[in-house]
């Protein structure tokens, strides 16, 4: 769940790309210009690191049996459908060059499929398609395919284009089941995730694998499996719509289960979609399987050819893994974020003693900047994308000032104190009338998007969605004073050790241990110092209420989202603390109504600086 700072704001709780391009190392994609600049689609292609042949995939003399084919390879598209940046009401743009949308990866895909020939490829997808963009909250919760019957945008793109395989992300399950299954049966691509299983038992909840038999003319049929994996963070960060419905198993021990059932029904190529990074590394703790196991399923899996993986939102044009049972290699790529990267997997198959044997393999990502958009799946979805434009665009209140969180990471700034003030008076008026209306309200916050801001005048529902970037929904919990000081502590870690005596660089102190900014909570309705000076569990100062300091026994009722609460990011205490309010109210729509009904945003109602940094008691600012 790593975020790198400073990203264009989505709405996904995974990494975010910076505007570098988020690259894993290897080589860049070729700039805009290079690509459209007068080169032939095939020289672009090239440039861009696709070998383009099948003999420039498998280099050196080969007998004239050996078949090649190309397993392309798409993840994390987050509901991009077309080149579009909702919150700037533009074409999508970074620093990098990099272009976004499924209807970009189109045009690449019809490129390879007409240079190797329909029938010697395959397309796979690695999850994370349905969520992310306004597209993608537009049609779960403003006009859901649940009640309208409509199909999904991205369905309709993927059905088009002629997906072989997806895999479910994450991200699949933010929505509840219901969604899901609506839209997967609004898919005409089989959709995959072996380690979901029905809560309490080892049976599938989704498909597991499927088997293609392609024809290349003049050659027997060549049989190719393909295995789905999705997270099993899944069970922390959608507790609340999967717990007690599914489990979610370790991916090396499904692949482990599964992958001699798809070679025992004679498979010549297996390959596996995962939605988990290849760092062998968790954004979580407990008894939850590995987070991102790509990489340990190549090592401990025998039998794999290749893997396409995403999750982490990077692009890896090409790992090979040596798996410690065989000696085998197994190829792996991840096609980066958002339909900005193609992976091509080049698998060369020879007939030896009557069967098809894996004998070459290769893989890369090709930069979707090299094409133009395709226009057919951009028109296919135009009528729903130009709704969501229109959405987002609509006014709900006028802010006396411009707020902006640029500085919210290391101050107290009203944009985030607004959250916070929603999520007060929404819990406050829940808990009324309750045995916990005389408990003091307090609210936790986040600074999800140093770019949010709020102009000066007209507020539109993006300026909201720009500040409050993710789906998530409003809990509240009791915690007591002396578990509020543990979170804020941990909260802390965020900040490196600064000396008294250091120049102030607040930007520099940040992010200590990779912690992303959206792990980074603030109270309000306490009173609290950070002493960056002092070293991490010693760092909160003078934590009161209403000018008295807070006793280890006070009570609290805690307004929270459901990341936090369902155990994201770690923090103490709270994912087993009471939990006395959950109505399923999303945040985002809380905000765009409590805006709705003041009609004015005016930071001298609500914002008070209660927290602030200091170095051995001294204030920084």
């Amino acid at each position: 769940m790593d975020e790198p700072q400073g990203a264009a704001p989505r709405w996904c709780s995974c990494r975010v790309p910076d505007e570098a391009g988020g690259d894993h190392g290897h080589r860049p994609g070729i700039s805009r210009r290079q690509a459209l600049g007068g080169l032939t689609a095939a020289g672009a292609l090239a440039l861009a690191g696709w070998p383009g042949t099948a003999e420039a995939a498998a280099p050196g003399r080969r007998p004239e049996s050996d078949v090649t084919i190309t397993v392309m390879g798409t993840s994390d598209l987050h509901s991009n459908a077309v080149n579009w940046d909702y919150y700037k009401d533009a074409a999508y743009s970074d620093s990098a060059g990099n272009v976004v949308g499924l209807a970009r990866v189109s045009s690449l895909v019809k490129r390879i499929r007409a240079a190797r020939g329909r029938e010697r490829t395959l397309l796979f997808d690695a999850g994370d398609t349905i969520q992310g963009t306004p597209l993608g909250f537009y049609y779960a919760t403003v006009e859901p395919i649940t009640k309208t019957g409509l199909t999904h945008p991205m369905a309709l793109q993927m059905n088009a284009i002629g997906f072989d395989a997806v895999a479910l992300g994450n991200h699949e399950f933010n929505y509840g089941l219901p969604f899901l299954n609506k839209w997967i049966s609004q898919m005409d691509a089989p959709v995959l995730a072996a380690n979901a299983v029905h809560a309490g038992t080892d049976r599938p909840a989704f498909r597991p694998y499927i088997i293609k038999r392609m024809r290349v003319p003049g050659h027997p049929p060549i049989r190719v499996g393909l295995l789905g994996l999705t997270n099993p963070g899944v069970a922390i960060w959608d507790k609340a719509n999967v717990s007690g419905k599914l489990d979610f198993l370790d991916l090396v021990e499904t692949a482990k289960k599964w992958v001699p059932i798809v070679r025992a029904q004679g498979v010549d190529v297996m390959v596996v979609s995962a939605h988990a990074g290849d760092s062998g590394l968790s954004s979580y703790t407990g008894d939850i399987p590995v987070e991102n196991a790509s990489a340990m399923v190549a090592q401990q899996v025998p039998g794999i050819d290749a893997i396409l993986f995403g999750h982490a939102h990077i692009d890896v044009p090409q790992r090979f893994v040596t798996n410690e049972a065989t000696g085998e290699t197994v190829v792996m790529s991840e096609p980066k974020c958002w339909g900005e990267r193609l992976s091509v997997f080049d698998l060369t198959l020879r007939r030896e003693r009557g069967r098809w044997k894996v004998v070459g393999k290769s893989a890369t990502t090709v930069n979707t900047n090299t094409v133009e958009e395709d226009p057919a799946l951009a028109g296919l979805v135009k009528k729903q994308h130009d709704a969501v434009v229109a959405y987002v665009n609509q006014v709900v209140a006028t802010s006396t000032e411009e707020m902006s969180a640029a500085e919210s990471c290391w101050k107290d700034t009203a944009i985030l104190d607004y959250v916070n003030a929603v999520q007060t008076a929404k819990v406050t008026e829940a808990v009324a009338g309750t045995e916990y209306a005389s408990l003091p309200v307090l609210s936790i916050a986040a600074p999800f998007s140093r770019a949010a801001t709020f102009p000066a005048g007209k507020v539109t529902i993006k300026d909201i969605a720009g500040l409050y970037i993710y789906d998530n929904t409003l809990l509240a919990s009791v915690l007591t004073g002396a578990q509020i000081k543990d979170y804020l502590e941990y909260s802390a870690r965020y900040y490196k050790q600064v000396a008294a005596g250091d120049a102030v660089d607040p930007a520099s102190w940040t992010n200590a241990h990779n912690l992303p900014d959206y792990n980074y909570d603030q109270f309000s309705g306490v009173t609290y110092d950070i002493d960056i000076a002092q070293a991490e569990g010693s760092r909160i100062r003078d934590l009161a209420f209403n000018g008295t300091a807070v006793a280890d026994d006070q009570k609290f009722v805690v307004a929270v989202n459901n990341y936090r609460q369902s155990g994201g990011g770690g923090f103490p205490h709270i994912s087993t603390a009471p939990v006395v309010y959950n109505a399923q109210v999303a945040i985002r729509e809380a905000i765009v109504a409590y805006a709705s009904a003041a009609g004015t945003i005016d930071p001298a109602s609500f914002h008070v600086a209660n927290w602030r940094l200091v170095r051995d008691g001294t204030p920084v600012f």
